[in-house]
């Protein structure tokens, strides 16, 4: 993984250890927000990974009902869906 993903989910690793504990719990997905940032970082990249976490967070609302949301996989045939594609040869 590059330096800025491994900033990236030391960030979250440090929330999970020092904010989470301290707030109330009020999670309406599995995995929760923060694990699901760090797994959709470390499969998809800092940049599609961290847009995954936002959107999550955006989902996370009282009007939501949750449930279960794993990240979805990689399309490791083109790089993914939020890696630049490969310009022609």
């Amino acid at each position: 993984m590059n330096p800025i993903g491994l900033g990236m989910r030391g960030l979250i690793r440090l929330y999970q250890l020092l904010l989470s504990p301290v707030l109330p719990a009020s999670c309406r997905f599995t995995p929760s927000c923060s694990a699901y940032a760090m797994q959709a970082i470390e499969e998809h990249g800092p940049l599609g990974g961290s847009w995954l976490g936002v959107k999550r967070i955006c989902r996370c609302h009282p009007w939501n009902d949750g449930g279960h949301d794993p990240v979805p996989p990689a399309n490791t045939e083109n790089g993914g869906p939020f890696r630049p594609s490969r310009l022609p040869e």
